[in-house]
């Protein structure tokens, strides 16, 4: 079942939203060269902490973390430890979530650590623009397939490959609701998109191909091929005009009309 919240609602998760985009923020500065996956992620688990918000994703199903940490050729879920340090060129997605008064963000972001190749560099910026293509897609009265298909169109366009087999879904008391939210499919297909409705559009994009394999802890997800591997994310409203809000990005306008 979608749950669509209300404007009450809402604003619940615009509160959310916004400390999530701090703390983000914040964590994206204090990456450099040397450190190690753990370092960041307590830091993570202070911040959220430090406002009274719970870091979702720790104990999630087991997941022993409050942040995912994937690196290079791993998709998501990567699990922070003291045993992976961050080195230059590496091309490091953190992906976090949090809880406040009950109600969920989740966000994610891929950036190059030191200086990268310009091939990666590239395969950020494509997969940041993806998620952007689709965003303009979540509007009232459009369907998934519109949101999916933007993105595959746009990065397929680079020849790279787009995660099937894991999706986006939709967010609120809880971290996982429905409806999923596929970064490929057919415009005019799937669910019709309603006001109210919030969800966690992430692309994850692949130098190479996009089949992809579970490592032997369980969790950590990487290229089948071991390309490169860029995340994307953020909780999306589709307010009460019928537009796309970005929950974790406060005060972003979209440079284009939404459609």
């Amino acid at each position: 079942m979608i749950y669509l919240k209300n404007s009450q609602q809402i604003e619940c998760m615009r509160k959310s939203g916004a400390l999530l985009y701090d703390v983000l923020c914040r964590l994206r500065e204090a990456i450099k060269p040397g450190m190690s996956t753990a370092e960041l992620d307590v830091y993570a688990e202070q911040l959220i902490r430090k406002h009274k918000a719970i870091p979702s994703f720790l104990d999630y199903n087991g997941y022993p973390a409050s942040i995912c940490a994937s690196i290079n050729e791993e998709v998501v879920h990567g699990i922070p430890t003291d045993k992976v340090i961050v080195k230059e060129g590496d091309v490091l997605s953190v992906d976090c979530g949090l809880i406040l008064d009950g109600w969920q963000a989740d966000s994610a972001f891929t950036v190059g650590v030191g200086k990268i190749s310009p091939e990666n560099q590239q395969l950020i910026e494509v997969t940041e623009e993806s998620f952007f293509k689709g965003v303009r897609k979540a509007v009232n009265g459009n369907h998934l397939g519109d949101i999916g298909h933007a993105i595959q169109e746009y990065a397929e366009s680079f020849g790279y490959g787009v995660i099937r087999d894991l999706t986006g879904h939709g967010i609120g008391r809880n971290m996982h609701e429905e409806p999923s939210v596929p970064n490929f499919g057919r415009a005019g297909h799937g669910v019709r998109l309603r006001a109210g409705m919030a969800l966690a559009i992430e692309p994850m994009i692949a130098l190479g191909d996009y089949h992809v394999a579970e490592l032997e802890d369980g969790w950590t997800i990487v290229t089948e091929d071991s390309s490169v591997c860029s995340h994307y994310e953020h909780t999306v409203i589709i307010n009460e005009k019928g537009l796309p809000e970005l929950l974790t990005y406060p005060g972003f306008a979209l440079t284009e009309e939404a459609q």
